[in-house]
């Protein structure tokens, strides 16, 4: 049996307190998310704001996510990406010294590395840790897209590379890694599409939804893994207005702000230059929420 992570995972948010990260929330946070059912809490990635975290507040919420989830049944995959590998490398090797169960690395942003530079990249973070690593792709975030024979080429190359969360949107891009690579784990990073992903092979999901509904993504992911894909599709169908408005801005403004609607989080707090929804969207967030049980609100 593998000991990698598959299944529904979090996103996580990391909430800010008169500008700081608040620490006591974030635990809380990460509680609950263990309480209904997901099974790993993904610290500092897009959604945790991790552009315009410092390196030592990123450090802190991985530590903060491996001590929350210490002694239950809940793992941590933890964010080391940057668009500077030696960053990546600094950030992955102190996931590993924290023990996390694995670490992701979003592909490097901004600066547009041809494939040969992500091989590099990517070769350079893995080798540097014996942890089971995973690739981010999300193109629309990043400028740059990991395409599936560098991945493959990864996958062969490095033991510890295991998987991918495949944020393209795209199911043919799905359907062309597995057929390249049919033991890789791929996770949905889009979560419109999480049943799609899933019935097509994937082995996970990665959610921001999830934030505010764990106990559904949960229980939409393990249908699909139990191979139970009429309940997996149902659920997916009753999230998709909820899943579409959270993207009604960039992420993770929308979360947020279904959040502290919610009573999930105290104060609604972004670092700049992300601001407040605007009152239009904060409108369509509140509306579509009242259609959700907000468990553990």
């Amino acid at each position: 049996m593998s000991s990698y992570i598959s299944g529904a995972t979090v996103a996580i948010i990391t909430p800010f307190k008169n500008g700081k990260l608040d620490e006591a929330c974030y635990a809380n946070l990460i509680n609950r998310q263990i309480k209904y059912g997901i099974d790993a809490i993904c610290p500092v990635g897009t959604t945790g704001e991790s552009a315009t975290l410092s390196h030592d507040e990123h450090k802190r919420c991985i530590e903060i996510a491996v001590e929350v989830c210490k002694g239950t049944d809940t793992k941590v995959l933890a964010g080391a990406g940057s668009n500077a590998t030696h960053e990546a490398i600094d950030i992955a090797k102190h996931a590993e010294t924290c023990g996390v169960d694995a670490i992701f690395s979003v592909s490097p942003y901004y600066n547009k590395p041809s494939q040969e530079g992500l091989y590099q990249h990517y070769k350079a973070i893995a080798s540097a840790v014996e942890a089971p690593f995973m690739l981010y792709n999300v193109p629309g975030r990043t400028g740059v897209d990991i395409l599936p024979d560098t991945v493959a080429r990864l996958y062969n190359d490095l033991p510890n590379i295991f998987g991918i969360k495949e944020a393209t949107g795209s199911i043919e891009r799905v359907v062309e890694l597995l057929s390249k690579v049919p033991d890789l784990y791929v996770f949905s990073g889009d979560d419109a599409i999480d049943f799609p992903i899933l019935a097509s092979g994937g082995k996970g999901i990665t959610s921001v939804t999830a934030n505010l509904l764990p106990d559904m993504k949960a229980e939409l992911t393990h249908a699909a893994l139990k191979g139970d894909l009429r309940k997996s599709k149902e659920i997916n169908d009753k999230l998709y207005p909820i899943n579409k408005v959270l993207f009604c801005e960039s992420n993770p403004i929308p979360i947020k702000a279904a959040m502290y609607i919610a009573g999930l989080i105290e104060k609604l707090e972004y670092r700049l230059p992300l601001l407040e929804p605007s009152k239009e969207n904060m409108k369509k967030i509140e509306d579509v929420l009242k259609n959700y049980e907000i468990v553990g609100a």
